[in-house]
């Protein structure tokens, strides 16, 4: 799964809630920092050479929908993410949480029960 920019993983979170959208209806969706209507066609296009997007042509226009699921980018995303920053070590990333205090003794005992569920 190719790398995407900060730019196309947004337009891939607004595809994965709408399931499939017309340029016109991503651009809608934008908050902040709206790219002109070429360039998000641009992005779309890009996304689906990538092969995280497909689209059904009507007449001129494509509606676009996602055919990498949201679940399948977050694991790897997560993967590669916990890879990098800490030496693939699930212990250093809750540890990073808890110093940062971005993670509460409730949300910690809540995790250890579903550990201990699983065995």
């Amino acid at each position: 799964m190719q790398k995407l920019t900060n730019k196309e993983e947004e337009i891939m979170h607004i595809l994965w809630k709408l399931k499939k959208a017309f340029v016109k209806d991503i651009m809608e969706e934008i908050t902040d920092d709206k790219p002109h209507y070429n360039t998000l066609s641009t992005i779309v296009r890009n996304l689906e050479e990538k092969g995280y997007v497909s689209h059904n042509a009507y007449g001129k226009t494509h509606q676009y929908f996602p055919i990498v699921k949201l679940e399948d980018y977050r694991k790897t995303f997560m993967n590669t993410a916990i890879e990098n920053y800490f030496n693939s070590s699930y212990k250093n990333l809750v540890s990073f949480f808890a110093e940062e205090e971005k993670i509460s003794a409730d949300e910690l005992r809540e995790i250890l029960a579903l550990i201990e569920k699983k065995k």
